[in-house]
């Protein structure tokens, strides 16, 4: 059958003879025959300069061959490019490099992890198949336990001899390490289900603390790669000087607290929130996540939040897994919990930093107590259910659902106007109620002749035990367990901004003692009490979190409730912990090692070094 008046005949007839017919058009309603003819005759009609389409076509050849070209080649074309830009930073960097390679150590450390990065990336890509053939056979479950008995008796036999040997210079360290044992056996005792707990996670946990503590604080490129990390966060907040001297101006800026260190958290919030639109904050945090949880036997969902408190705060983490929330076991919420109350978010870091706080204690201190948060909370809430999340491969975080880095940038900074607002409206009431309860003591002390009785006074005595344990010295004792306790009592603002003001008076060369009274604590107090104080865990926090997390689950109310006390019991546990470590591992450095090269130097203000090389070398001639 063939139809040679339709449109299928004409549409046939075209293809078969190949004769073009520039009267055919194909529109919306099918082929019209007439409309093209109909055009074409009234531009020549009307002589108004118009082609014919036949001509427009041709003039049009040029640039569609150039399109499809590119098209084309597109592949070849990203390569070469990609590769004259790798070749032109390759020259700028070589350049930077030799110039003065001390000025271009921070380009040097990001090269290196690009490159860290891209080499994880191939070597996954071509060689991960072989090498996991190659582990296979280390799957033999007689293997795997003998290599376990192995590491496990070379780390004890390792750390006792380490202990003995590091000590007997430094025998304080051992009060320290005491400390750890005492606040675990606590811990244990308090335990849900004693028999339950996997000592696995617990030791990895707290091994892996300690390991991490010794690659900062006392191996120098550990100590001195977090010194010039804190450093290059230092100058990288002092920036915010430029918005903030903007619209406040430079006087206030200067010398009044809300115009130093707010605009540092909207700042700060700013930058967190391009990172994590950029994806490097999710693949950050994945990563810190599958190392814990592959070494400890933790499950995806709690090992994520855990590791996500290190750059977020404690209602914010929570977020990275809030559709798993509702099917999570008691023991993961438990460690969630843990997790958040035991950490600092990465926004607080830098309010903490503009106080004059050592940048390097605080993030040292902020991703040592991610391990052992997961360890301490396994030993007092371990697992008992059954759960769902059990899988090596983790849990997949989405990028941020903004359309571009400014909107992401935008809604960081609006987001941290209300972070800085609760932070200024807390400091405001709780410095205005511990005035009033300092009062009321007072008042109450004087009724019976026992003057200057204040809030910070009962802390000292009642918590200078706790202190003592953790490797503090005992004429440091008060004044430490007077922040330990407004930390945990008031809030960990008010704790820090006293460590500061004790930390300025040492730097600026005030006399240690004045009329019997103490007014600063030694440079090993300061690191002690940086960590012990690093973490969210005070009574206010209780009712933050319960607030974040029951907006994510409210039918679960009644179960964050049940765990919520104990989950702030152990974050405050897992500070104390991490202070116990650094007071194991602290060593002093500078001027406190070799005062007399120190003396050597002129001086035109006095300070804190020279106050310790003075005192040292007056004690060397009396004995």
């Amino acid at each position: 059958m063939e139809k040679t008046n339709g449109r299928e005949g004409i549409a046939l007839s075209t293809v078969e003879t190949g004769i073009e017919n520039p009267g055919l058009e194909l529109t919306e309603e099918g082929i019209n025959p007439e409309e093209p003819r109909k055009t074409e005759e009234q531009g020549h009609s009307l002589g108004d300069g118009l082609e014919p389409p036949t001509q427009q076509r041709r003039n049009l050849q040029p640039f569609t061959r150039t399109r499809s070209f590119c098209k084309t080649h597109a592949g070849l074309f990203k390569k070469i490019l990609l590769s004259l830009l790798c070749l032109a930073y390759a020259a700028y960097f070589l350049a930077a490099c030799i110039l003065n390679f001390h000025r271009a150590l921070a380009l040097f450390v990001l090269t290196c992890l690009v490159l860290l990065v891209l080499v994880h990336r191939f070597l996954k890509r071509f060689f991960g198949e072989k090498l996991t053939r190659c582990l296979k056979p280390l799957e033999n479950s007689c293997l795997k336990l003998w290599m376990k008995c192995v590491f496990v008796g070379v780390f004890l036999v390792g750390l006792i001899l380490w202990l003995v040997l590091d000590t007997a210079q430094r025998p304080e360290q051992l009060i320290s390490f005491t400390g750890i044992c005492m606040f675990t056996l606590i811990l244990f005792a308090c335990s849900k289900h004693h028999s339950a707990v996997s000592w696995r996670t617990v030791l990895w946990g707290l091994g892996l603390q300690f390991v991490f503590g010794i690659l900062v604080i006392r191996t120098d490129p550990g100590f001195n790669a977090f010194q010039w990390l804190g450093n290059q966060i230092q100058i990288f907040l002092n920036y915010t000087v430029a918005g903030s001297s903007f619209v406040f101006g430079d006087m206030l800026v200067k010398d009044i607290f809300a115009f130093q260190a707010l605009p540092i958290i909207l700042f700060f919030g700013c930058v967190m929130s391009i990172l994590y639109y950029l994806g490097f904050v999710q693949w950050v945090v994945q990563k810190i996540a599958w190392f814990l949880q592959i070494t400890m036997g933790t499950t995806a969902t709690e090992t994520l939040a855990v590791a996500g408190n290190i750059f977020v705060g404690m209602t914010e983490a929570p977020l990275l897994i809030r559709p798993y929330l509702a099917d999570m076991t008691l023991s993961e919420v438990h460690a969630v919990m843990t997790g958040g109350f035991a950490t600092i978010s990465g926004t607080v870091l830098g309010a903490f930093i503009s106080f004059g706080i050592d940048a390097s204690s605080l993030i040292s201190a902020s991703v040592m107590a991610a391990p052992s948060a997961l360890a301490l909370s396994k030993l007092v809430y371990p697992e008992v259910e059954e759960s769902k999340f059990k899988n090596k491969e983790g849990v997949k975080l989405p990028r941020g659902k903004e359309k571009s880095v400014l909107e992401a940038a935008s809604n960081g900074a609006t987001d941290a106007i209300g972070l800085a607002a609760n932070i200024a409206a807390n400091l405001i009431a709780f410095l205005a109620v511990l005035a009033f309860i300092n009062a009321a003591l007072s008042w109450l002390g004087e009724l019976v002749d026992i003057q200057g009785l204040t809030f910070q006074v009962i802390c000292s005595y009642i918590l200078r035990p706790v202190v003592f344990m953790m490797g503090v010295e005992w004429a440091d004792c008060p004044m430490v367990a007077e922040m330990v306790g407004i930390k945990f009592f008031t809030n960990e603002f008010v704790a820090y901004q006293q460590l500061s003001q004790y930390k300025n008076k040492r730097l600026s060369g005030v006399e240690e003692w004045i009329g019997g009274e103490k007014q600063w604590i030694s440079v090993r107090a300061e690191i002690i009490t940086t960590f012990s104080l690093c973490g969210f865990a005070n009574l206010s926090s209780i009712g933050i979190t319960l607030g974040g997390l029951t907006s994510m689950v409210p039918h679960r109310k009644s179960d964050l409730s049940k765990v919520v006390v104990s989950a702030l019991f152990t974050g405050a546990c897992v500070s104390l912990i991490s202070a116990c470590v650094a007071g194991i591992l602290y060593v002093p450095r500078g001027a406190e090692t070799d005062c007399v090269s120190f003396l050597n130097t002129s001086f035109t203000n006095r300070t804190y070094e020279i106050y310790v090389c003075c005192r040292e070398l007056f004690r060397r001639n009396e004995d």
